[in-house]
């Protein structure tokens, strides 16, 4: 499966099952006057709007690199990565608010059967939507696809803190403040990771020590231990990498022998690590 694919597939189940809890939810809230389960569905709803992201991201990311954008346009997925975290964020601060305005009236919510059996029904299903975005996300490498998988997680958390308050209830007039204050802070945890993430690939990462290690290994194969690599970076573009690292060659070689063995080196990159490959010549002193 191809990453514009399977982000219009994710997306597009993610859409239509999130706007079934949702109204599922907000028919027990209304019934209920709940807050907790209001916010839980509206965090069900984000995750439809979020899933609207994915897919237009998915589609701008596809695009081919072009004049303006040499290196293509895949880092899209990341600003549809920050656009869910915002989203997030907000939903978060705004649950937050509510429940500490509720603690301050001293509300207290009955719950019933139905408010039961549509948490059961929305842990179950959130975390089989979970594990199918992060089925899709391992298969193509989609980013946007595991922000949204994230997103899916933290609403079936969110579910079983409220199914663990329903049935507490009866006991403490405030579980349902408390429910909405626990929900936001999950949020905040999920926007956390998110952006993390996002921030960790735009500021650019360190190659790791076995992609190092395995192109040294291949280098030294073909020429001994006659060059020195060193220096290497890469470069996450999400639609593919850019790897750039020097090599130490002979003082005394032309600059036509520099030029054929760094053109080997990156065309060995190319094939056996399928990435782009810039390589500086450095005189061996």
């Amino acid at each position: 499966m191809d990453k514009t694919k399977g982000g219009y597939l994710a997306g597009s189940v993610s859409i239509v099952i999130n706007s079934i809890l949702f109204v599922a939810k907000m028919w027990v809230a209304m019934l209920t006057g709940s807050i907790a389960l209001a916010a839980d569905a509206w965090h069900t709803m984000s995750d439809s709007l979020s899933s609207v992201i994915v897919i237009i991201a998915t589609k701008l990311s596809s695009r081919k690199a072009d004049k303006e954008h040499p290196f293509g346009h895949g880092r899209w997925e990341l600003i549809a990565s920050l656009f869910i975290a915002v989203i997030l964020g907000i939903i978060a601060w705004d649950f937050i608010s509510s429940s500490f305005e509720k603690i301050n009236e001293k509300e207290s919510v009955e719950y019933g059967i139905w408010a039961i059996i549509v948490t059961i029904i929305s842990i179950v299903v959130k975390e089989l939507l979970a594990q199918y975005a992060f089925y899709i996300a391992r298969k193509t490498s989609n980013s946007s696809v595991r922000a949204d998988g994230w997103h899916h997680r933290s609403d079936a958390l969110s579910s079983v803190v409220v199914l663990v308050g329903i049935l507490f209830a009866k006991y403490f007039w405030w579980i349902d403040s408390a429910l909405g204050i626990i929900i936001a802070l999950m949020l905040f945890y999920a926007t956390f990771k998110i952006l993390k993430d996002v921030i960790t690939k735009l500021l650019g990462e360190e190659p790791p020590p076995e992609l190092i290690k395995n192109i040294s290994e291949e280098i030294t194969k073909k020429y001994k231990n006659d060059m020195q690599t060193h220096h290497f970076h890469i470069h996450d573009y999400i639609s593919h990498n850019e790897l750039t690292f020097h090599i130490k060659l002979n003082r005394d070689m032309s600059i036509e022998q520099g030029h054929k063995i760094a053109t080997d080196i990156e065309n060995m990159v190319r094939d056996k690590f399928q990435m782009e490959a810039t390589i500086h010549i450095e005189p061996n002193i």
